[in-house]
């Protein structure tokens, strides 16, 4: 049987790490969307073998154990109690090493897949659970929808308001970010956090102005100040006209937010001059 799945990137309106757990693990405080810049997954089970294999448009994936989506498998099928093979193949097209969460999304999508194929009738609680065991960014990728995630990212809990249809421009400088190496640059006893309790607040409310003001990544600072052309680009996109730019995860990317559809065409516009990869998309809910 097949199936196929859309794997939607992730943004973070806003990112806190309070404080480091003693096995070195962050906690996270954050409010994420998913955007409709998306991996087509496709999923299919055989008796033809036992393998699992992956299968990807990218050449920048690795294609075995090393991959999020075959650990997704892998992971459903023994969970499951399945022999069968699984073949999965990877329409990419969110940019790799991004800070958008591709691969999680990829692995939240064979979940998802496995899940309808097999019909275990798993809870989307049940296989974010299961997906804390790939990546942090696999419970969240889960649901794909505006939703604050706490803990080491298996507390996910979904606005029960639908965000407005923003415009966003997503633009991924040519420059890679390793996050383990970002993270161990945290300084927790000098780091500045941001005011989650207001930006819930605001964006429970309806409040996207004042949200806008009180948007946050506290990893932004470290990562800007080790490259500096992520900060350059998020004053270009407010520049431009954003009503609200920030940098995503540990980078490198930098996403704008625009109301109206004329202003964010100009700023994608712009961008798009000076950084390639640079795409135009609204928000999921």
């Amino acid at each position: 049987m097949e199936v196929l799945e859309q794997a939607y990137a992730k943004l973070n309106i806003s990112l806190d790490t309070p404080f480091i757990h003693k096995n070195g693990e962050q906690e996270w405080d954050m409010l994420m969307v998913a955007i409709d810049l998306a991996d087509t997954v496709t999923i299919r089970t055989t008796t033809n073998h036992q393998n699992i294999v992956v299968e990807s448009t990218s050449g920048l994936l690795p294609l075995n154990e090393k991959n999020l989506a075959y650990q997704a498998a892998n992971l459903m099928r023994e969970t499951a109690g399945r022999t069968e093979g699984i073949e999965i193949h990877i329409m990419k097209r969110i940019p790799v090493a991004a800070g958008l969460g591709g691969g999680s999304s990829d692995a939240a999508a064979v979940l998802r897949g496995l899940n309808r194929i097999w019909q275990l009738n798993y809870t989307e609680d049940k296989l974010a659970v299961m997906g804390l065991q790939i990546d942090a960014d696999v419970p969240f990728c889960v649901y794909s929808r505006p939703a604050r995630v706490r803990g080491r990212g298996e507390v996910v809990e979904p606005l029960t308001e639908a965000m407005p249809p923003l415009w966003v421009i997503v633009s991924k400088p040519g420059i890679s970010v390793s996050t383990p190496k970002i993270l161990k640059l945290v300084d927790y006893s000098n780091m500045q956090h941001g005011d989650m309790v207001g930006l819930m607040t605001a964006v429970n409310s309806g409040d996207f102005q004042t949200a806008y003001h009180k948007m946050f990544n506290v990893l932004e600072a470290i990562t800007g100040a080790k490259y500096p052309e992520i900060l350059k680009l998020k004053q270009k996109m407010y520049d431009f006209g954003a009503d609200a730019a920030q940098m995503s995860g540990t980078g490198p990317t930098v996403f704008a937010i625009s109301e109206k559809a004329s202003r964010a065409k100009r700023i994608y516009n712009a961008v798009r001059g000076f950084v390639s990869e640079t795409y135009l998309v609204r928000l999921v809910n």
